[in-house]
């Protein structure tokens, strides 16, 4: 599913336009993005949990010529879904 196609959902069964369903889901996801860089950590009860978590740097080889590189620390974004998501999936 696209974004697009999300957007057109959302209108659909919250009775939108699809402009204030575009806007919804835009707020939605630029305040999921500022409250992981601000407290690393977002619980939403049965859907799941978004957390940041810090990846060591480490050494790889790259593919094509074999030799060692150096892949620097960074910090990853991780979902570990919730229970009734779960379930809905199954």
């Amino acid at each position: 599913m696209t974004k697009a196609e999300l957007v057109a959902q959302i209108a659909t069964k919250a009775d939108l336009n699809k402009a204030s369903a575009e806007r919804t889901l835009n707020v939605i996801l630029d305040s999921i993005g500022e409250i992981l860089a601000e407290k690393e950590k977002l619980t939403l009860t049965g859907f799941g949990s978004f957390v940041v978590e810090k990846r060591e740097a480490r050494i790889g080889r790259n593919p094509r010529t074999g030799s060692q590189i150096e892949i620097p620390a960074a910090k990853v974004v991780k979902f570990r879904v919730g229970k009734t998501l779960k379930n809905a999936v199954q």
